[in-house]
């Protein structure tokens, strides 16, 4: 193993460290923090710049560091549990010794798999009720905690579906759980002409997935 490489594990175990609370202050040979990266847990002040941590989020959700793939799942996992999103869009992981930023290429989750079953509503009516697990196992309900939203891609005209999972942090929904998605989708008329939106429900909440003109179905 080059040296790089044993400076780049060094370091990101110094990270993991201080993400679970368990890095020594005092000990700066072992737990020695880039000048780049401050010193503070805090969110950052409107305006006020923050450190890099040299960690991205491939769009499959695979997390690198310097190039090269996390492949520990509870040291991710660890990190992701530190993860927050400024005001101003940028993501952080913040820790109780340091705080920096990392590069999100889309979303920092995959909802890679989806339940479909039902509850009582309180007026006693049953009721649809979608949850969907992440590549890091959090689990969530689509509701009014737990929005969907599809954005369509400007350059390839594919639609992206994303489910919020928490504090602004977004999952992108794999393909193959969109189709079955797609496939379990009930229409409803958007407006007078020959659109409809086609969506899903859950927990009583309608989330549209797309609009389908009639006349081209017809």
């Amino acid at each position: 193993m080059g040296e790089d490489s044993i400076q780049s594990l060094h370091d990101i175990e110094r990270i993991a460290a201080e993400a679970s609370g368990k890095g020594d202050r005092t000990d700066s040979r072992k737990y020695r923090l880039p000048d780049r990266v401050r010193r503070d847990a805090k969110p950052p002040m409107e305006g006020e710049t923050v450190g890099d941590f040299n960690i991205r989020i491939g769009r499959d959700g695979t997390w690198f560091y310097r190039g090269s793939p996390i492949n520990r799942l509870p040291l991710v996992k660890l990190f992701a549990s530190v993860l927050r999103r400024g005001d101003d869009g940028t993501y952080l992981l913040v820790t109780p010794v340091e705080r920096g930023t990392i590069l999100v290429e889309d979303a920092p989750f995959v909802a890679v798999d989806m339940d479909i079953g039902t509850e009582n509503a309180s007026d006693g009516k049953e009721r649809t009720v979608l949850t969907f697990r992440t590549n890091l196992d959090e689990i969530m309900v689509a509701g009014p905690d737990h929005p969907i939203r599809v954005e369509i891609d400007a350059q390839t005209g594919e639609p992206c579906p994303y489910i919020r999972v928490r504090d602004g942090l977004d999952a992108l929904i794999a393909r193959s759980v969109f189709y079955r998605m797609v496939e379990m989708a009930e229409e409803r008329a958007v407006a007078e002409g020959a659109e409809v939106e086609l969506g899903v429900s859950s927990q009583g909440v309608f989330f549209p997935l797309g609009r389908v003109n009639e006349e081209t179905t017809s």
